[in-house]
């Protein structure tokens, strides 16, 4: 027989074992919510867009891209600052990415020597800078005419791909639609490639984030390389001017700004 005493800890000992039963069994018939996934918001470019003038024969060195210049040197556009009043570019030493390169940052004005040869930063856009050769055999060598106007590939095209002659320019312009017209480049591998040299292509969409990456390659050399761009924000390829009037997850569409 059992006292009283005893009846009452056999109760309350039973009791709390089923409690404990029960509230295993309830956080065992479930996982734990999961968070919606969320989506990173790319900075927005603060401006101002462009500071500085760009001369007609400047060198046009495109956001993310490189550049070869005479002489066997080369230069990066390798990043980008703004903050509402001024603009600075950070430069990158060869026209493709290399390990150990020197870097710059860079505004109008500032001078740089690329492989012994001297420029002048001219203009700082969120798209470009452009650079001016400070020695005249400098300027006559990017402005030479090519042999031809039909790309090659590879390293060939380099009178194609990195010149300031304006036949050539032209050339390219031409292979666009015309001044308010638009340009779709399809976001599911396709590639729009100029009779010139340059090859288009986009790198991803994110609908969600609204932005999208932009990419052209030239004689081997990826020569812009446009992240995180929104509608209305501007890009250049082959010296003509767009402003990105649309992205889906099937193509980014540019209207052309420029002649």
């Amino acid at each position: 027989m059992f006292s009283p005493a005893s009846r009452h800890g056999i109760a309350a000992a039973a009791l709390a074992l089923w409690t404990l039963t029960a509230c295993g069994s309830s956080s065992g018939g479930g996982d734990d919510p999961t968070s919606a996934p969320t989506t990173t918001q790319a900075a927005k470019d603060k401006g101002p867009q462009c500071v500085g003038e760009a001369p007609a024969d400047g060198v046009h060195v495109l956001r993310g891209g490189g550049f070869r210049l005479p002489g066997g040197g080369g230069v990066q556009y390798a990043a980008a600052s703004a903050d509402g009043t001024s603009r600075t570019a950070t430069l990158r030493d060869g026209a493709g990415y290399g390990s150990g390169q020197r870097q710059w940052t860079v505004k109008p004005g500032s001078g740089i020597t690329l492989s012994g040869h001297a420029y002048t930063v001219r203009q700082v856009c969120s798209y470009r800078v452009v650079l001016e050769p400070e020695d005249a055999k400098d300027k006559a060598a990017l402005a030479v005419a090519p042999e031809s106007m039909e790309f090659a590939g590879g390293a060939a095209d380099n009178t194609l791909c990195f010149t300031t002659n304006r036949a050539v320019q032209a050339a390219a312009a031409k292979s666009f639609p015309a001044k308010g017209q638009t340009l779709s480049l399809l976001a599911n591998g396709g590639v729009k490639q100029l009779p010139t040299g340059p090859s288009l292509t986009v790198s991803y969409v994110d609908t969600a984030a609204g932005t999208a990456g932009l990419g052209a390659n030239c004689a081997g050399i990826p020569v812009a390389q446009y992240k995180d761009i929104r509608v209305g924000d501007t890009v250049e390829f082959a010296g003509v001017l767009f402003k990105v009037s649309g992205l889906t997850e099937q193509a980014v569409r540019l209207t052309r700004t420029s002649e």
